[in-house]
């Protein structure tokens, strides 16, 4: 080949080139100037050390590991609740239960001999409540609800509250008929034998194709790991043989391979929707959260259930500890900076505000106006930004089979105080120093324990929250369930 041929090819190579670097350039400056999807996934019961990146000893979680590695996760984030439909109502709305009302799981749990009457609480996500959906689509978005809802019944549905489709959304708050196919979500399409939280993913990556070419907002809320406790045969398998491999299988954290099969299904679900996002280009142009209802279901009637431990959180769903409240939460997507940890304290009515800032939304003004939550933007962005909050806030005037009576709690730096309402103690603890909560130091720091029950006591009011009453039906014999008698 002559030096001058040589040129020529070299001269198209480099035309070539730069046509093809400029077009890509280009698409990725067209891709930042559309207002980036956002898919929200959210897990059922899954406690804060469910996944291998925050520490579990037997669910590997590699898909969920990678997000994790490719955005910022928290490892002081909070569910709006102890239990799962106040946390969806906040994930929404913006505002903590006690505002809307919706304090417990629907329809919640009678104990009409216990020492007090639990207040007349709302079983819905009220309309006149502007969820993310409605804010988003005059926006320009298209959105789905898929999965467990769990917020009112066929009058207040997904379609109700702004969702332009809903595929197995209903006021159910477990799958009916269980995890395997066909049960009676009435899922288009289903066949025998097919897993559920397989078959709701593959509703999101037809929703994903379908809408590549326009903004969307995905509400996709896995019913996993929610009772009943059932996976895949040769993933319970597979974990079975994993423990039985163990040198001292009781001594970790998690020992239930039924549990860490859910937990793989989840994982691989997510992965699956990565992998869709990446070959579709649109991993950079989305914006994918991570995270879970409430703390994993470790007790019940005050014994271990077996399911699942929150070690070295204490207790778990339904109660007032950090088991019961601290949950996963993993941000990655467009312009959120990889490989960070968060440590600031974040809870589930910051995703409001968060969703509308990161799609230019402007929502409902007068709604606008009662959101609790603050922007978590700054912090996907700057490892150097702070919230502009004081305090969060946690109200459940009610009673729980995770061994959860009524209190109030609220965190404040690394101090949380929690007030039992049957008899208005407190319990005093710091974080920081006591991730477990096993020394109460009310005692010992009587001024700070006071100040921060006023100020829990001023955003009760604040809030307009509903408080629990002296019952004069109560009967000590009878104020529990039955299995929780002494003998």
């Amino acid at each position: 080949m002559s030096h001058q041929t040589m040129k020529t090819w070299y001269g198209l190579f480099v035309t070539i080139l730069t046509i093809l670097i400029g077009t890509t350039a280009a698409r990725c400056r067209a891709d930042e100037s559309r207002p980036p999807n956002i898919i929200f996934l959210l897990a059922d019961d899954l406690g804060w050390n469910g996944l291998g990146c925050y520490g579990s000893d037997l669910h590997p979680t590699p898909n969920l590991n990678r997000l994790a590695e490719r955005g910022v996760r928290f490892t002081n984030a909070y569910s709006a609740c102890t239990v799962c439909s106040p946390t969806r109502a906040a994930v929404l709305s913006g505002k903590y239960p006690a505002r809307l009302h919706l304090t417990d799981w629907i329809r919640g749990q009678n104990r009409p001999r216990a020492r007090l009457k639990i207040p007349d609480w709302t079983m819905h996500l009220e309309h006149r409540e502007v969820t993310v959906a409605e804010a988003v689509g005059p926006a320009g978005y298209a959105t789905a609800h898929i999965g467990k809802w769990h917020l009112g019944n066929n009058e207040h549905s997904p379609e109700t509250q702004g969702f332009d489709v809903n595929i197995g959304g209903t006021a159910a708050g477990s799958p009916p008929g269980g995890y395997f196919l066909p049960n009676r979500l009435d899922l288009p399409g289903a066949t025998e034998g097919d897993y559920l939280a397989d078959r709701l993913t593959d509703e999101a990556l037809q929703l994903i194709t379908d809408w590549k070419s326009r903004p969307f907002f995905i509400y996709l809320a896995y019913y996993t790991v929610h009772t009943p406790i059932q996976g895949k045969p040769e993933l319970v398998e597979h974990y079975l043989n994993q423990l039985e491999r163990a040198a001292n299988p009781p001594t970790s954290v998690h020992i239930n391979p039924t549990y860490a099969a859910m937990v793989h299904s989840l994982d691989e679900s997510v992965g699956r929707i990565t992998a869709k996002l990446n070959e579709l280009d649109l991993f950079q142009n989305t914006v994918v959260i991570f995270t879970s209802d409430n703390g994993g279901l470790s007790h019940r009637m005050g014994k271990p259930t077996g399911i699942t431990r929150n070690n070295p959180l204490r207790r778990g769903k339904g109660a007032a500890y950090e088991g019961g409240v601290r949950v996963p939460l993993i941000v990655a997507g467009q312009n959120v900076n990889h490989r960070r940890e968060c440590a600031q304290p974040v809870t589930s009515v910051d995703f409001y505000r968060t969703i509308l800032e990161l799609t230019a939304a402007s929502g409902d003004a007068a709604h606008n106006r009662n959101v609790d939550g603050v922007s978590l933007v700054p912090l996907l962005r700057d490892e150097t930004a702070e919230l502009d909050r004081d305090s969060i806030f946690w109200h459940y005037p009610h009673y729980h089979a995770g061994g959860g009576s009524p209190y109030g709690a609220v965190r404040r730096g690394d101090w949380k105080l929690i007030e039992f309402y049957e008899d208005q103690h407190v319990e005093l603890y710091n974080l920081a120093d006591d991730i477990s909560e096993q020394c109460n130091l009310a005692a010992y720091r009587p001024d700070l324990a006071d100040a921060l029950r006023d100020r829990l006591h001023g955003w009760r009011a604040d809030v307009g929250a509903q408080m629990p009453t002296s019952n004069p039906s109560f009967d000590p014999a009878q104020a529990v369930p039955r299995s929780r008698k002494k003998k």
